[in-house]
């Protein structure tokens, strides 16, 4: 534990879920690396980029299927659902009530505290360019946008890499 201590080391997620439960494992794992010292990257990719998506802003796209996609896929961090008994919406509702009354963070102070520890994010361009995204479309908080083989040389320098 001391030689880990010593070299701090980085942490790279993939954030491919859309889930709220699984998004904040990310973020409880980020914030958690961050607070050692160790540098974060969180690439944001497919379901993953609902976590970062501005509130707003239905109809995305330039053409009908990603309209349609995006319509159906409407999400940001407050409307994600949960992975397990999701309960037509009762489900997030009661989780992020039973956190609130553990003094848990809600998801968007989770984002807000891993960006203030330096931890960055990433958008996935290819997800983007499929459903029809553009940067403006994501919270202040990402850094650029980025590809697979950008990801890549973050991901093999990176001391843990996690796929969540």
């Amino acid at each position: 534990m001391v030689d880990q201590v010593k070299n701090k080391g980085s942490v790279t997620i993939v954030l491919f879920s859309g889930d709220l439960d699984k998004a904040i494992a990310a973020f409880v794992i980020s914030t958690a690396a961050a607070s050692m010292g160790m540098s974060v990257n969180i690439f944001f990719t497919f379901w993953g980029l609902n976590v970062i998506k501005k509130k707003g802003g239905l109809i995305k796209g330039q053409n009908w299927m990603q309209k349609m996609l995006n319509i159906m896929n409407y999400g940001h961090a407050k409307k994600l659902a949960i992975s397990k008994m999701n309960m037509l919406g009762m489900g997030p509702a009661m989780l992020k009530t039973m956190m609130s009354q553990k003094k848990v963070p809600s998801l968007h102070e989770f984002i807000q505290t891993a960006h203030q520890m330096g931890v960055k994010f990433y958008p996935c361009e290819m997800s983007m360019t499929v459903m029809g995204l553009q940067k403006e479309d994501f919270v202040d908080e990402c850094q650029e946008v980025i590809g697979a083989v950008s990801y890549l040389s973050i991901a093999k320098e990176s001391n843990v890499n996690l796929f969540i």
